[in-house]
Formats: C-alpha cells, sequence, structure tokens
C-alpha cells in the first residue's frame, strides 16, 4: 500500500486519520438523480455531491445548492452523453468538435480524446463552472464525468485546462495520487504521477485514493443476478479496507421509478441500490466501527484557497 501524501496531516486531522469523502455523481442528470441525492445531502448520509450542468434537469439540482450553501455541491465536468434515448448537448454550442452527428456528447471517452479540440474542451468547461456560479451555487469543487479528461483511453487528456480552471477559481479536483485498491497498472500509476505534479505545480489539491464499486450490478439480467445484500457486503468490506489518508468513495444514487427507467439503457436496480445503500445502517455502523473520519471537498477547498492567500500576502 502506498504511504498516503501529507493531505491529512494538512487538513488537521489525527495521525493516521483514514479520512472518507462520499460523493454522489450525476446530481442534476434526472429527477430520480435529484431526489435521491438531496435526501442524501439533507439526512448527512453522503459528504458531497457533484452536478451536471448540462442536463435537463440541472436547473433544480442548482436552485436547490444555491439554496444550502452550507452544503458541499461541485460540478461534474461533462464531455460525454452516454445513454441512447436521453441525451444532453454542449452549453457552448453545436458548431464545435465536441459532439457527434446528431448534435449531443459523444456516446463514449475514445470520441472525445479523438476528436475534441483543446480550446472547445476549455471553452466548454469553463462554461459549466461560470453556469454553476451564475445560478448562486457555492461551488466547493470538480470532478468528471465517465472520466474523459483523463485520458484513460488514449493517453491524450485534458487535465491542463482543468488545472487552470480549478486554480482560478480555487477549487480542489477529483485526482487520485495512488492506484491503490484499484488494482496495478504500472503505465497508469506513472500517469498519475505527472498528473499529480501537474496538480501540485498548479496549486490545486487533489485526493490519495478513488473508489468505487462496479457501476453495473454485476451479473445483471441473469438468475444469479447480485442481490442488494451481497452488494451491501461488497461495499462494506471496501469500507473496512479504506487506509490512512484521504479516499473519495464515489456511488450514482437514484430513485428507481419509470423515469429513471425511461432514461438509462442499464443498471436502474443498482441506481436505486444505491440510494438504499447509503441510507443502510450497517453501513453507518461499518463506517463508526472502522473509525472512519468524513470530511468534505470543502475542507480541500478551504485548505487551496488558505495557502493561495499566504501566497498572495507573501507576494
Amino acid at each position: 500500500m502506498t504511504a498516503p501524501s501529507d493531505l491529512a496531516d494538512r487538513l488537521g486531522l489525527p495521525p493516521g486519520a483514514r479520512a472518507i469523502i462520499l460523493n454522489a455523481d450525476d446530481f442534476g442528470m434526472c429527477h430520480a438523480a435529484n431526489t435521491a441525492i438531496v435526501d442524501l445531502l439533507t439526512s448527512g448520509s453522503i459528504d458531497s455531491s457533484t452536478v451536471m450542468v448540462p442536463c435537463s434537469w440541472s436547473p433544480e439540482a442548482l436552485a436547490f445548492a444555491a439554496s444550502r450553501t452550507d452544503l458541499d455541491i461541485g460540478v461534474h465536468l461533462v464531455l460525454t452523453s452516454e445513454w441512447a434515448r436521453y441525451r444532453w448537448r454542449p452549453l457552448t454550442g453545436t458548431a464545435t468538435t465536441l459532439v457527434d452527428d446528431a448534435g449531443f456528447f459523444p456516446t463514449e471517452v475514445l470520441s472525445v480524446e479523438q476528436n475534441a479540440a483543446d480550446d472547445d474542451v476549455a471553452a466548454e468547461l469553463a462554461a459549466q463552472v461560470q453556469a454553476a456560479l451564475d445560478a448562486g451555487v457555492d461551488v466547493t469543487h470538480l470532478d468528471n464525468h465517465m472520466g474523459s479528461v483523463y485520458g484513460l483511453v488514449t493517453g491524450r487528456g485534458f487535465l491542463q485546462p482543468v488545472f487552470e480552471l480549478a486554480a482560478r477559481h480555487g477549487l480542489p479536483f477529483r485526482l487520485p495520487r495512488s492506484m491503490d485498491g484499484v488494482g496495478e497498472d504500472s503505465a497508469l500509476q506513472s500517469q498519475l504521477d505527472a498528473a499529480a505534479a501537474a496538480a501540485d505545480a498548479s496549486g490545486v489539491e487533489i485526493i490519495d485514493r478513488l473508489w468505487s464499486h462496479p457501476f453495473e450490478l454485476l451479473r445483471e439480467g441473469t438468475p444469479d443476478e447480485e442481490t442488494y445484500a451481497q452488494m451491501r457486503d461488497g461495499f462494506i468490506a471496501l469500507l473496512r479496507a479504506v487506509p490512512a489518508g484521504v479516499t473519495e468513495i464515489y456511488l450514482h444514487p437514484m430513485v428507481d421509478d419509470d423515469e429513471l427507467r425511461a432514461a438509462v439503457d442499464f443498471s436502474a436496480t443498482k441506481r436505486g441500490y444505491e440510494l438504499r445503500l447509503l441510507k443502510d445502517p450497517a453501513v453507518r455502523q461499518a463506517i463508526d466501527d472502522e473509525g472512519l473520519v468524513r470530511i468534505g471537498w470543502r475542507d480541500l477547498r478551504d485548505l487551496q484557497r488558505g495557502r493561495d492567500l499566504q501566497r498572495g500576502d507573501a507576494r
């Protein structure tokens, strides 16, 4: 296991603290997502969430976020639109390299890496953050939908404009320093090392690790489909394995209803399971039993902005 960075120490956490951030992705994607995430945020069942600003239901999510600036809500930077029946378009219009033949964001990351122009990406991501700010959201952090800025498919990523955007607004970004707990890939770890160095050079706070569980329900659609209890037990095992440092654990909780099933092509059941999971007393008990320290992205933003202020005073 890789030793954690000094982030936990700089956050003022006790030595050896095992800190987690429970983040709900895809806020604003649909009403089913909004209903679930508002419930989880207001009940304290998650620590943060991020809004998909280009989506049709983002106004509802942004209005809620603007009304609750005490909660940690960021922007889920979007360059893809993955579903067959429900699509979304760039805020910067369709006369760019960011759309497919139908005028929507492409369904796959590969298309983004192959076709998107750097300037178009930078303009679109900046527009998404500005739209959230203009809606009155106290944006706490940035992350990315489907990993479309990381260069995970072809090696061509868009992290530099993301770091510039994050630094300009004083926002931390979801980037792990280590692949601990998600596999061993020396080439990808080298990529992460270079990306982390670029984030550090830009003054952008990042996390030690980024964990989740499979997006799809295991063996979905078969007689041996994963049950809720099996998924919950796997998630509790994941919590028990969290090491020292700061680890974000992200999920995609939504209400499993007719709207969601009309929008997505698969895994509506798992979205509903994740909503249930994050409110499950057994999960909360595991967090308590393990002594995990729940923090929020605002903590990282405050650290980043405090450091930036000190640098400004030094000048």
